[in-house]
């Protein structure tokens, strides 16, 4: 059996190291987590979705006492962004989460959440810059692929 080495690449950085236009999807994000409909698990996500229009669609975690029943904030800012503004690309998606007010370290999306992530690259056909933001640092990568590095695709079926 051969080994084989994964390596992900993502730039960390501070908050006031961003630019302006993260900086304002961070912001974006941290808004819509603090309007998450979490009940049950006071953990509080929310997104910010950078369309190539410019327009930033927000989404955030919905709960339910059916916890089946409940969706990420991530597929909530994903599926708004495409039912509303289906034909443009996300450019970037920023992620926060916060419990009790306060911002928790970066936090990484779920995998029902990557696979619709890469879904949504693959029809505009172009990757999305994903921030993982957090309190003291914000972890940026170019796409994807660097979160779920073994896809399964349209392509696979």
């Amino acid at each position: 059996m051969e080994s084989k080495h994964l390596e992900i690449i993502y730039q960390e950085s501070d908050y006031d190291e961003l630019d302006a236009e993260r900086k304002r999807l961070y912001d974006a994000a941290l808004a819509a987590s603090g309007h998450a409909y979490a009940p049950y698990s006071h953990f509080q996500v929310g997104t910010a979705a950078l369309l190539k229009n410019g327009e930033i669609v927000m989404g955030n975690n919905q709960e339910n006492a059916a916890y089946p029943s409940a969706l990420c904030a991530e597929r909530v800012a994903l599926f708004a962004a495409c039912a509303t503004y289906p034909d443009i690309p996300v450019l970037r998606l920023a992620i926060i989460a916060q419990a009790n007010g306060e911002v928790k370290e970066s936090i990484s999306p779920c995998g029902a959440c990557r696979q619709v992530m890469l879904e949504v690259e693959q029809r505009s056909k172009m990757p999305m810059e994903i921030l993982l933001c957090g309190k003291k640092k914000v972890k940026v990568f170019k796409g994807i692929t660097s979160l779920l590095p073994f896809t399964f695709t349209a392509d696979d079926l």
